[in-house]
């Protein structure tokens, strides 16, 4: 899905590039398309790599490990060493006050098998699905109202008890919701958007 969306980003972008010279003015709200106008979509992916020492910790097993927990053998070993994430923001409507209103979702995938000071592996067994989704409204002086949703799931070999050392928690964070306010400064994730408010 994200590639996709980055795909029809892109082209997006490369039609502005050959149908608009560099001077051209803003296009105003009112000739904006009232449906999925110019750059309605946008956002960005991102993979890390974790050197070994550093892996993130994903909370979900016991540090430092109970000796029944086996070791270099433990089978819970959710340090990871690779990180997939992105954001994508659709903002569908181009016209009426509509058009301040957006969606996102943040998706992160974990992959890896370590075991602090044991351990360190270069596998690229998933771990854990991590994701926020919303709901925002821009509002002037750059500042926007969201409401998220966030949530992980385990996956694989975590889907399921891990032995001694499992803490049995529910991801990174947890499952909650939250209701805020964002200010964006210095030009910051102006682009694509709606320029007047």
């Amino acid at each position: 899905m994200l590639t996709a969306c980055a795909v029809s980003a892109r082209s997006q972008t490369k039609a502005v590039e050959t149908n608009q010279s560099p001077s051209s003015p803003p296009i105003s709200a009112s000739s904006r398309r009232t449906f999925f106008p110019q750059g309605w979509i946008r956002g960005y992916t991102d993979f890390s790599v974790a050197p070994s020492h550093n892996e993130p910790d994903l909370g979900r097993c016991m540090f430092p490990q109970p000796a029944s927990a086996g070791g270099a053998a433990s089978l819970c070993t959710a340090y990871a060493r690779y990180l997939f994430s992105g954001y994508v923001e659709l903002q569908p409507f181009g016209r009426t006050p509509a058009r301040h209103l957006f969606f996102f979702f943040e998706p992160k995938f974990s992959f890896g098998s370590n075991l602090p000071q044991i351990s360190y592996t270069a596998s690229m067994a998933p771990m854990a699905y991590e994701r926020a989704i919303g709901v925002g409204f821009k509002l002037p002086k750059n500042f926007e109202l969201r409401a998220t949703q966030h949530q992980v799931d385990w996956l694989g070999r975590y889907s399921k008890a891990l032995g001694p050392a499992d803490l049995h928690t529910n991801g990174p964070y947890g499952l909650y919701a939250t209701f805020g306010v964002r200010w964006s400064f210095g030009g910051y994730g102006r682009q694509g958007s709606t320029p007047e408010y």
